[in-house]
């Protein structure tokens, strides 16, 4: 499907944990001679960074100034600990109040700065309105965020001053298994890499793109990232835009009620995969997705019936509760060995490739060959 997605024109951003894309990603960028096809790992020595504050066009519309509000919201508080609705306003305050600082001094926007107008200025504005500590404790909100703030443990992660210049490029995959179990970067790459693709959300009219976000999706299925999430589902549409999120584990979505109220309320289209190993969760799972009985017989009857003379697999889709029907999704050997993800298997593909000076396009030829070769000659 994202192939299809790709080769049709659409811009593709995916969030991935455990290389599944990589074979992929890389076909795309022998093709396109390294024109596309770009693959971001997170690594101590080069990290994701980037700054939130930082916009081509100096406008800051409404989606921008919700993104910092989040990531900023999620630095701040702790899955478990909800903003009160005066810290809301305090901090919806000095987001606008430093922007409106930036447009007004010229000055380079950055966290720093955001950091240095809140412990300054802002806190002259809040004196100024008597605003007492219990409705937002200054002292608190600079301390959390300090270690983020210039000298602090993860003062790069958002003073970046290079830009993630991936506008133009149609098929990009961060790849963050490195830190997909790190509570505080994992969800703040997350944000980062989701401002990636509302940037291409806002400024490429008229173009499909799509995110897709693998199981890093629990990194944001948060108490405090529900509404982002809600928000990003609806608005993407207005946009020519798709938001897809994947996961293997059933009980997670179950729940999680920011998922249900944020992502399945929001999506027409459903694709599930081979159910029977949750035949005993099945009805918690169809009370959730709202199928009819119908649905759900389609649904166990996947690849129960396979013809044992070929090699596929099938698949239930349901569109806005209006069609439904299961199909057989049936590739080439040579489209098995770009998408695999068994490990033997990729590894075969690119050492071949790393032969064959970086050819994956070629590589996985030869290897197919090879298969085809030895199939006949049993």
């Amino acid at each position: 499907m994202v192939r299809q997605y790709y080769e049709q024109g659409s811009h593709v951003l995916l969030v991935d944990t455990g290389n599944s894309y990589q074979g992929l990603c890389e076909l795309i960028k022998g093709k396109t001679k390294g024109k596309d096809g770009v693959y971001f790992t997170y690594t101590e020595d080069n990290p994701i960074a980037f700054n939130p504050f930082y916009t081509d066009d100096g406008v800051f519309d409404i989606e921008k100034r919700e993104s910092i509000k989040t990531l900023i919201l999620t630095l701040w508080k702790r899955d478990d600990e909800p903003p009160t609705r005066s810290e809301e306003v305090a901090l919806s305050n000095a987001v606008s109040g430093y922007i409106d600082r930036i447009k007004q001094s010229g000055e380079y926007p950055s966290f720093n700065g955001f950091y240095e107008y809140v412990k300054g200025d802002y806190k002259k504005v809040l004196e100024d309105k008597q605003v007492r500590e219990k409705d937002f404790d200054l002292a608190n909100f600079l301390n959390v965020l300090e270690p983020y703030y210039k000298g602090g443990e993860y003062d790069y992660l958002l003073n970046s001053d290079k830009q993630l210049d991936l506008l133009s490029k149609r098929f990009i995959v961060f790849e963050i298994d490195a830190i997909k179990d790190h509570k505080i970067l994992f969800p703040i790459v997350t944000i980062i890499i989701m401002e990636v693709f509302i940037n291409k959300m806002r400024r490429l009219k008229g173009v499909r793109k799509m995110i897709l976000i693998e199981e890093a999706w629990k990194a944001i299925a948060k108490e405090g990232m529900a509404e982002y999430i809600k928000y990003l589902f609806k608005t993407v549409r207005k946009f020519f835009g798709e938001a897809i999120v994947v996961t293997q584990e059933v009980d997670d979505i179950i729940q999680s009620p920011v998922v249900k109220e944020s992502i399945i309320n929001n999506s027409d289209c459903k694709i599930l995969l081979d159910q029977r190993k949750y035949m005993n969760k099945f009805d918690d799972i169809q009370a959730m997705l709202g199928l009819t009985e119908k649905e759900k017989s389609q649904i166990l009857s996947i690849n129960q019936n396979n013809d044992p003379s070929r090699l596929y697999k099938e698949v239930w889709i349901g569109l806005g509760g209006t069609h439904s029907a299961v199909y057989a999704t049936e590739v080439s050997l040579e489209e098995y060995l770009a998408y695999t993800t068994e490990e033997t298997e990729k590894m075969e593909v690119m050492q071949l490739a790393s032969e064959l000076d970086g050819n994956v396009e070629l590589a996985i030829k030869r290897i197919a060959q090879q298969r085809r070769e030895n199939a006949n000659n049993y």
